[in-house]
């Protein structure tokens, strides 16, 4: 279906990737992972046509398709939204387009030409290409008033939905996304899941949502030393599996049937879980077949984060008593907003509005008044706070020791070893522990404020979407460390994972009050009653 070959791409003196060959086949889901830095984007340009490698070529099956998830949110902005998702079949579309002009200059001479045009757009599907584009648009939730409205007037999150449709449009042999589900919520997202997992041709995907990629990934194609090599399996699967080479490889006296043996019991749980899919069964025969020497251990190097707490809470955490909070435009946010908090709540703060829960923990963190209601923490409670947008904190041109050193409370604390101890944790060593604050990229930061959080040893962490602009390895390693903390966690989250497994109670704040449940994220998500109630709490009054 499509295969690259002897693939090289070199920056400089950087070598990228060194004559890779690989073949993506048709019937299986690619997931792309590599560590920031290791070429995922550029590689998803390269099968694209957008970026020449430096030698090598990829070559697709003729006579079949590729679609490629739009990155430039504004290149459709004079098109309709029904039109820019049409346009996603460019042969279709070429066809349509001519059909139109020839029937606008009508003469005897086009009339044969506009039949051939007709008879293959027909073979194409072309005359349903608007209902079919409409139905697309109406699961991804852009509603069918919003069909005709120009691109350039659609807001940024719902273009990318639009841009996810004009990708799927038709049915595309072979279909590359890079992170399809940023900006989606939890619903569109679940659609997509299973739109992807019963898709029969090709997907070649980027994501570092690890739920996204263990439900629809047969396969990984993991980018490492400037090679891709491919695992059969999902995400969950291919860490597991790296985490149990490199444990094998430091017990160098452990008998090779020993080992076989922990493998194959390792397969047979897994394969006993295969994600829902068309390609269960053919998988799960792969998996079976899989040898010792098929898996390697990884070169990721994974954060070490871990939450100390510095005294344990008392029974009272937190009550909160008729919150409400508008935004600066007027909107009512959240009110009527009571809970109480007790030992050992990790809560999932949901909303429909981002807006509304950033206001929420600003308002709990004393940088924000609400409107009306009040707040009251358990005086044995030390709390830390990861905002979503962490800029304030690195306005100060200093390298990293002296600001992570302001957070400190004692001498011993302000001591540059003890410092660059926390930060070593974050994969900030040697000289990088002096880079400045101001040249920080966006995930840097996140680890520099996991630094800090880990510095303060509170007993309450309050998570607003933290995931934002961390890489797998220090998702995945934050999350490890969130399972076994043993205070209290807020968190507002679009990682699924993160969500699932961290949390034992969801709180939900609507214009119409609070939903308060005991349960995981998946049974709140997945509760009719609920989900009936979470569209009544946020149903705007007609009229």
């Amino acid at each position: 279906m499509l295969s690259v070959s002897n693939l090289s791409v070199q920056f400089g003196k950087r070598v990228l990737f060194d004559e890779v060959s690989v073949t993506f086949a048709q019937g299986n889901c690619y997931g792309v992972i590599g560590a920031n830095g290791a070429g995922k984007s550029t590689f998803l340009k390269i099968l694209s046509g957008k970026q020449d490698p430096t030698s090598g070529h990829v070559h697709l099956e003729p006579g079949k398709r590729m679609s490629v998830l739009e990155q430039d949110h504004n290149a459709y902005d004079d098109n309709t939204v029904l039109e820019t998702v049409v346009m996603g079949n460019k042969p279709l579309y070429k066809i349509k387009n001519e059909i139109d002009k020839l029937y606008a200059d009508y003469s005897d001479e086009n009339a044969d030409r506009i039949g051939e045009l007709q008879v293959a757009f027909e073979e194409m599907n072309g005359w349903n290409a608007d209902s079919d584009a409409a139905a697309l648009l109406s699961h991804l939730g852009i509603p069918a008033g919003m069909h005709d409205t120009k691109m350039s007037d659609m807001d940024s999150k719902l273009k990318v939905r639009v841009l996810l449709a004009q990708a799927l449009f038709g049915s595309p042999d072979v279909l590359v996304m890079d992170e399809p589900t940023n900006d989606l919520d939890y619903e569109t997202i679940s659609w997509l899941e299973n739109f992807l997992a019963d898709y029969e041709n090709t997907v070649i995907v980027v994501s570092h949502d690890r739920h996204f990629l263990d439900a629809v990934c047969t396969h990984i194609a993991d980018i490492d030393f400037g090679k891709i090599n491919l695992y059969s399996g999902n995400y969950s699967f291919w860490y597991e599996s790296s985490q149990l080479a490199l444990r094998q490889r430091a017990q160098q006296n452990k008998k090779a049937e020993e080992k076989a043996k922990e493998l194959q019991m390792f397969i047979q749980r897994f394969s006993a879980n295969v994600a829902k899919s068309k390609q269960a069964t053919s998988r799960k025969k792969m998996l079976e077949k899989l040898k010792v020497e098929d898996i390697k251990p990884s070169s990721r190097r994974y954060p070490a984060i871990i939450f100390d707490r510095e005294r344990e809470a008392g029974d009272q955490i937190l009550n909160v008593e008729k919150l409400q909070a508008t935004s600066e435009d007027g909107d009512l946010l959240f009110q009527n907003v009571s809970f109480n908090l007790a030992k050992g709540d990790k809560v999932v703060v949901l909303s429909r509005d981002s807006r509304a829960t950033t206001a929420f923990y600003e308002i709990v963190n004393g940088k924000q008044k609400a409107d009306k209601g009040e707040f009251q923490w358990g005086v044995t409670t030390n709390q830390s706070y990861l905002p979503a947008d962490n800029s304030a904190y690195f306005e100060e041109n200093i390298n990293l020791v002296d600001w992570l050193r302001q957070y400190a409370k004692t001498e011993e604390e302000r001591e540059e070893v003890y410092l660059r101890g926390f930060l070593g944790k974050m994969l900030f060593s040697g000289e990088e522990a002096l880079k400045k604050c101001t040249v920080l990229s966006g995930g840097e930061k996140v680890r520099c404020m996991l630094s800090r959080m880990m510095l303060m040893r509170a007993n309450v962490l309050m998570l607003d979407e933290p995931t934002n602009h961390l890489d797998l390895e220090s998702i995945t390693a934050f999350n490890n460390s969130l399972k076994t903390f043993k205070g209290t966690v807020l968190l507002t989250t679009h990682d699924h994972e993160f969500a699932q497994t961290v949390a034992n109670r969801v709180i939900e704040l609507t214009p119409k009050g609070v939903i308060d449940r005991y349960l995981s994220f998946d049974d709140y998500m997945s509760d009719a009653s609920i989900r009936e109630q979470r569209d009544k709490m946020y149903a705007v009054p007609v009229g």
